[in-house]
């Protein structure tokens, strides 16, 4: 357990290309077989997939190493304990073959498929939904000693397993090393605490951000990243993955919590699943307000920002439902040229033009050109932006401040003092500041800076009265 949890930060000796003569050599000595090619995939984590020829066929694996910008919640030790584990109780996750401590990775099976479903008929997404809530159903049931035992994550009492990841997320990876005011994580938080969850001795294992899976022709190949994997609440898996149904669209989800409940055998409880999808919905917050306010050179920090921007407006509707308020859409200042604006359209259109000659260099143009976007659209409305929530921070607290640090300390100041009494007026003024800065993200239209509501829990469309 000590070896599992001691990082906090982002680790040493990180996956890269310069560690993969080593991560060849850990695979020959204990996989088999000879290593014929290793290709890194394009995204902000560093993996890569081997193929490895081995008695007369090819075997396809996947190397997972550690985020680079974000300490992990879990350090990526407990993320492959928690998957060999699963694996060896016989539920449907990729077979882990081992760790390497130089660079810091492990091995597991490649998985074939795509997440969503793409091409996919509507009967073919229900059959695959269906095997994954029988599967979610299924991990639910598994013995939750043997990973306790084994030194996985869990509360000391069962009635606090819905808390124990919650706090590692809020005290560890946000407080543990918050670098500037962020309001908006904080209201939200408060509001979360003073509502909390009814008594309860739910446990279970968990992979709590759910939805992560492989389908291939309308069959369930695996379920994937189980990075936040521990022993928690089941309730927990059935919040999560509403986040990623607005781009992935599992289907109806009160359908897919009965279909849960027909496997399960037991009845969801709504209210522990509402409470959960609102904590989740600050996962992204919580996860990159560092990489946000001080990255890396090797932060994808478009992508951090579209998520933050995009699940803050999530948890804002969830309160909204909570309390049965509307959020009504936001008029965005119409753009205007500076004196930087022809530079800006020569960069944009010059990072279009670049053929990086591998699909991962070609990744890392792409995430400039989305920087270079956000940048240029900050150029156009981004003051008129700013002097907007000035107004709206004037307006609350009868000061206007002077700069946008000290705009967003007086806000944090004032939702940390006022427990709750303001909570209306501030869903106003946040569901204005939040569709600003989704509206920065890039050029209006774009898919950076578009919104896509969630599913309710009561079925109504977002704007539709009762």
């Amino acid at each position: 357990m000590e070896r599992v949890m001691a990082s906090l930060a982002v680790p040493e000796n990180l996956l890269s290309d310069a560690g993969i003569p080593n991560v060849t050599a850990w695979i020959e000595a204990n996989v088999g077989g000879k290593v014929l090619s290793m290709e890194r995939q394009s995204r902000w984590r560093p993996i890569y997939f081997a193929d490895v020829e081995k008695d007369g066929r090819t075997l396809r694996l996947c190397v997972r190493g550690d985020r680079t910008d974000v300490p992990c919640v879990f350090p990526l030790e407990h993320e492959m304990l928690v998957q060999k584990l699963m694996h060896e109780h016989g539920i449907n996750v990729p077979r882990v073959y081992g760790w390497i401590d130089d660079p810091r990775c492990y091995v597991m099976d490649w998985v074939d498929g795509i997440p969503g479903f793409d091409g996919a008929t509507e009967d073919q997404r229900r059959a695959v939904m269906t095997e994954y809530m029988k599967l979610l159903a299924d991990l639910h049931r598994v013995p939750v000693q043997p990973f306790k035992d084994a030194g996985v994550v869990h509360a000391a009492d069962s009635s606090q397993s819905h808390v124990v990841g919650a706090e590692r997320f809020e005290q560890v990876i946000y407080r543990g090393t918050k670098k500037r005011p962020d309001p908006f994580l904080e209201w939200v938080l408060a509001w979360w605490r003073r509502n909390p969850l009814k008594a309860h001795d739910r446990e279970a294992v968990v992979t709590w951000d759910s939805g992560q899976f492989h389908q291939k022709d309308g069959r369930l190949v695996a379920m994937i990243d189980v990075e936040l994997g521990h022993v928690g609440d089941p309730m927990m898996d059935l919040a999560a993955f509403r986040m990623r149904d607005t781009v992935l669209h599992y289907g109806d989800i009160s359908e897919l919590y009965a279909i849960y409940e027909e496997f399960a055998g037991t009845p969801i409880d709504l209210d522990a699943i509402k409470w959960h999808h609102l904590f989740f919905t600050l996962s992204n917050a919580l996860s990159f307000h560092t990489a946000l306010a001080d990255p890396t050179p090797e932060s994808d920090y478009m992508t951090n920002l579209q998520w933050v921007n995009e699940t803050n407006r999530f948890a804002l509707e969830a309160i909204a439902e909570y309390l049965d308020v509307d959020l009504p859409q936001v008029e965005m200042p119409e753009p205007v040229a500076t004196q930087v604006a022809a530079p800006f359209e020569h960069m944009v259109g010059s990072l279009t033009r670049i053929d990086a000659g591998n699909s991962f260099a070609q990744h890392q143009i792409r995430i400039l050109f989305r920087l270079a976007r956000h940048l240029q659209r900050w150029d156009q409305v981004g003051r008129a932006m700013e002097e907007a929530t000035f107004d709206d921070v004037e307006a609350l607290l009868g000061r206007r401040p002077a700069s946008w640090q000290e705009s967003e300390q007086m806000l944090e100041d004032f939702v940390l003092r006022d427990e709750g009494r303001h909570d209306r007026e501030l869903i106003d003024l946040f569901n204005r500041k939040l569709q600003r800065a989704q509206s920065l993200n890039g050029p209006v239209g774009s898919a950076m800076a578009r919104h896509h509501p969630i599913q309710r829990f009561d079925g109504r469309a977002w704007g539709e009265h009762r």
